[in-house]
């Protein structure tokens, strides 16, 4: 379990999402994959509106879809949706792993920073054909 478990299972959104994925028990998302856990812990660290707070990556989408938040331009600050199974041409049901585009690097490719990689918090370098599509928080200018 890492401190994303905890800081998640503490917050009020936890017991929503709780309710809404079942009613089952908050400590049920100790074990989860985290990766979704560490991007909604930025948004609360650095106070970003419109960034969304969930366990699981497809609420998460959905969320910025349902929000008009949602896009396929990979701007920095984004949080990234990514189907390693079929990439672009999948929808967000498909979608199981999250992070924060760091840069375009304008050659099909794009630097990110994302939890639950090797179990922990990596900067990495991802094709944009795994890219479901992009949330756009709500930075201050």
């Amino acid at each position: 379990m890492t401190k994303y478990h905890n800081w998640y299972v503490s917050t009020p959104q936890a017991a929503a999402t709780a309710e809404r994925d079942g009613g089952f028990s908050v400590n049920d998302y100790k074990g989860a994959q985290w990766c979704n856990m560490f991007v909604s812990w930025l948004g609360a660290q650095t106070g970003v509106k419109n960034m969304g707070w969930d366990a699981y990556t497809v609420q998460h989408a959905t969320w910025f879809k349902k929000t008009d938040r949602w896009g396929h331009k990979p701007k920095p600050g984004a949080v990234v949706f990514f189907d390693w199974k079929n990439g672009s041409s999948g929808g967000i049901g498909g979608i199981d792993h999250v992070g924060i585009v760091v840069k375009d690097n304008g050659n099909g490719k794009i630097t990110t920073v994302e939890g639950n990689t090797d179990n922990a918090v990596k900067k990495k370098v991802r094709d944009k054909s795994q890219v479901v599509g992009y949330g756009y928080p709500d930075y201050a200018s």
